[in-house]
């Protein structure tokens, strides 16, 4: 059992927050709860839920994060419909993205995004 903070900064508890969605024991309720388990999955080096979660039509051959890439913090900037804005932080930068998602046999999927 996780009881350490999410690491996508939702303020809860890894066990209460993203960890059953990285353990495919439940889905994803909304875009935001779905993009913030992916950027848990970066963190955490999890391969398996970004391929479970990537829209099989726009899933990239190689899906394995970096291991080398430290990630620092996750802030939501907005959630509306089928997008999430955010921006994700890693030691030496940053990616600010407006990220789409769709609902595929009724579960969400990543489709792709806009970075800056």
């Amino acid at each position: 059992m996780l009881t350490t903070p999410c690491p996508c900064a939702s303020g809860a508890t890894y066990d209460a927050c993203c960890g059953p969605l990285l353990a495919n024991a439940m889905q994803a309720s909304s875009p935001e709860q779905l993009m913030r388990s992916r950027y848990t999955a970066y963190v955490r080096g999890d391969a398996d839920h970004l391929f479970r979660t990537w829209h099989p039509r726009t899933r990239p051959d190689d899906i394995a994060p970096d291991p080398a890439t430290r990630w620092t913090g996750l802030e939501v900037l907005a959630a509306d419909g089928d997008t999430v804005e955010f921006v994700a932080s890693w030691r030496g930068g940053q990616m600010h993205e407006v990220s789409r998602f769709e609902q595929r046999a009724g579960r969400w999927v990543y489709v792709d995004g806009d970075a800056d």
